[in-house]
């Protein structure tokens, strides 16, 4: 037998000739790069989809916009708007528009449904806010402007009621904008175009994604639209969803890796909670509705003590419906965490005379907590996106009164970029993108708080 026919022996003990071996090798060695290259390919157009999806949202959040506005703000006071103090800025609204003063109120402060905001007693509409004792039983209907005027004044402050003054007075309208990539390129024939179209009106470079834009309140006006009634209404929420739904999801990861015992009942409860992942999210939108926004909405009912009349609808309702959500997710990733801590830690535990108890909260979950962490962000990542569940239990898509509590009225961010999208005028699309850059920025450092912790309690541990 020759050199190049000398047999070589298997890990399954076949005789294999090295001519034969060196084929399989080459055809595993073609199947491992024609796996690395789909591995590749397919990373490289994630990161080309992204990187499209970044740069079309940049390109919408940022541009020239020619600006006019239906009355001319110096008009209105000798000194700029900014530096007035809130009765003079009441007194601009009343002598303007007096007829404007209830639906300021209605959309700023009023915490009952729109269709009630007439008939329903102001200890009820105002239910939370400042007004005079002597007008709680009568309806808006029956005070006077001037008595308006001053709800507006003790409830809302210098920016809020100038925030009115511009989108209600001033109103200030988008006429013609353009994107931020022909706003670099073509920007000499921009400035031509708007001098020859629009010469009474005001071409500027806007960023729609700025401070104010975060700190300003909703409106029916693209130009003084804000985000920061979603955003508390999302922070509410998340806090809500993270104070519920994380102990109770650990706890029974806990359980059912530490404690439960290798029976048919367990095995079905675990293949259960595993399904439960998959679910869409709407169907926890109508759990949601049956079980938390009707049970709530007959202990709040009538007031119950002080808290606003909302059908259930509030924020407490919506946390714990997110909460459902991401438990089954967050109970899968903390069970793998547990069951990848190693079996020795646990025998030196219980050689050591520690109890069951003492072993998994001082030795297992210890160990565990950098992969139940990745669970945390994988889960409140998801639910700080949701939309659907929300608009079933009652989210608000138009909303101007910012949540004071766990039993408000709410909306959150995907709402307000859903409603904002749905909008006709080109503008809305601009907020909407701005909009979506803000929630990105608010989705990465909460994760990278989440990370860095991981990061640091695997180094501990």
């Amino acid at each position: 037998m020759s050199a190049q026919e000398q047999p070589i022996t298997g890990i399954l003990n076949r005789e294999v000739s090295e001519d034969q071996y060196r084929r399989n090798l080459r055809a595993r060695q073609r199947r491992g790069t024609v796996a690395r290259g789909f591995f590749f390919g397919a990373n490289v157009f994630a990161l080309l989809a992204l990187l499209a999806l970044l740069l079309h949202i940049v390109n919408q959040a940022f541009g020239l916009v020619v600006i006019r506005n239906t009355v001319d703000p110096s008009t209105l006071a000798a000194s700029p708007l900014e530096a007035l103090s809130e009765p003079e800025l009441v007194d601009i609204i009343v002598r303007e528009a007096p007829n404007r003063v209830r639906v300021m109120i209605r959309d700023s402060l009023s915490q009952v449904p729109d269709t009630d905001f007439t008939t329903a007693p102001l200890d009820a509409v105002l239910a939370g806010k400042i007004y005079p004792p002597e007008l709680a039983e009568v309806t808006i209907n029956d005070t006077t402007v001037e008595q308006q005027a001053a709800i507006l004044s003790d409830n809302l402050g210098q920016g809020d009621i100038h925030d009115l003054v511009i989108s209600s007075i001033v109103r200030p309208l988008v006429v013609r904008s353009w994107n931020l990539l022909p706003s670099l390129t073509d920007r000499a024939a921009i400035e031509a175009e708007a001098a020859a179209q629009y010469p009474d009106d005001s071409l500027q470079f806007r960023a729609w994604v700025s401070w104010d834009f975060i700190t300003s309140s909703v409106s029916s006006s693209a130009t003084t639209a804000g985000l920061r009634t979603a955003l508390l209404g999302t922070f509410y929420i998340m806090a809500v969803t993270a104070v519920f739904g994380l102990p109770i999801a650990i706890g029974a990861a806990i359980y059912l890796e530490e404690y439960a015992s290798d029976n048919w009942i367990e095995r079905i409860i675990e293949t259960n909670i595993r399904n439960l992942a998959a679910i869409p999210s709407v169907i926890y939108g109508m759990l949601g509705l049956a079980v938390f926004v009707r049970a709530l909405g007959a202990v709040t009912s009538g007031a119950f003590l002080g808290i606003t009349d909302t059908n259930g609808r509030t924020v407490l309702s919506a946390g714990l419906t997110l909460a459902l959500l991401i438990m089954p997710v967050l109970i899968v990733n903390a069970q793998e965490a547990i069951r990848a801590v190693p079996r020795a830690i646990r025998e030196a535990s219980y050689g050591l005379g520690a109890t069951r108890w003492q072993t998994v909260s001082r030795q297992v979950l210890p160990a565990a907590i950098p992969g139940i962490l990745t669970g945390v962000i994988l889960s409140l990542s998801r639910a700080i996106g949701e939309t659907a569940p929300l608009l079933v239990v009652g989210a608000s898509t138009f909303i101007g009164i910012d949540p004071s509590g766990f039993f408000s009225k709410f909306t959150v961010v995907p709402i307000q970029i859903y409603q904002w999208t749905s909008r006709p005028e080109q503008e809305f699309k601009n907020v909407a993108a701005a909009a979506i850059i803000v929630l990105l920025t608010v989705m990465i450092l909460m994760n990278l708080v989440a990370i860095i912790s991981r990061n640091r309690l695997s180094v501990r541990y």
